[in-house]
């Protein structure tokens, strides 16, 4: 696909596309009150929480147009498809207005597809019949480009609102035997791009720390971030002057 070389971007566009990531396993209270902060002073899209912070989150975002979207079978995605559907109902009733399940990897490998599709359904159901909106984490860095394509059309079919590609902890063992990831890389959202329906937008997660990421996954299509770095990317963003209003701004690949 041919990629854009240029932007047209304000501040608002750059700050709604991210959702703000307090999801470390070893955050505190006091760090996750201070990252929702964060995501009010800058007015992001939501705060991604863990599932025992929906109700703090909700209490400190009142008011505010930030959306609390919580996570459910985080990180790894093997909980029961019953339990995800209790934890997705839960979650949902105590304030969230979006909800990133992860896949059953270990199925998907396996092709049981059948499996994967019912859980996805049983999920989007769950939360959409509630009035909130599903985001499903596919966790790229396990699986292969057949695996990505069918996943992106089985969310397309069941009419998921997102397809996103990593939870940001899904460690590989690489070569030299450490563990690491890839998150969210350019050939994988293309891919993504290219296989989810128009409908399906698309988040990236894992690997966008810097303004000039945010703009390259903004011009293949992509509509939302998962993010640490939220106040370092929208600080360099206003030091480029951009502001309110849009301006052209260069895509750096």
């Amino acid at each position: 696909m041919s990629r854009p070389t240029t932007l047209h971007v304000s501040l608002p566009d750059l700050s709604k596309m991210i959702d703000h990531s307090l999801l470390h396993p070893t955050l505190t209270d006091t760090e996750v009150a201070q990252g929702l902060e964060t995501a009010k002073k800058y007015n992001v899209a939501t705060a991604c929480v863990k599932p025992y912070h929906i109700p703090f989150a909700r209490k400190r975002l009142e008011g505010t147009s930030v959306l609390v979207c919580p996570v459910i079978g985080f990180p790894h995605g093997n909980s029961t498809s019953e339990v995800k559907v209790f934890e997705a109902i839960r979650a949902v009733e105590e304030g969230g207005n979006e909800v990133d399940m992860v896949v059953n990897v270990g199925r998907v490998l396996s092709g049981k597809w059948e499996y994967v599709v019912h859980e996805i359904r049983l999920v989007n159901e769950a939360v959409t019949g509630r009035g909130a909106v599903l985001k499903v984490i596919f966790e790229n860095d396990y699986l292969g480009e057949k695996e990505i394509v069918k996943l992106c059309e089985i969310c397309s079919e069941l009419g998921v609102a997102f397809v996103k590609t990593s939870t940001g902890y899904g460690f590989v063992k690489q070569a030299s035997g450490e563990y690491n990831y890839k998150g969210a890389t350019i050939p994988h959202l293309e891919l993504m791009r290219k296989h989810a329906s128009p409908n399906v937008q698309i988040k990236a997660a894992g690997g966008v720390r810097t303004l000039d990421d945010l703009l390259r996954v903004r011009a293949l299509g992509v509509s939302r971030v998962g993010a640490t770095a939220t106040e370092a990317i929208l600080e360099e963003a206003m030091r480029r002057g951009i502001g309110n209003e849009r301006v052209q701004v260069e895509v750096k690949w």
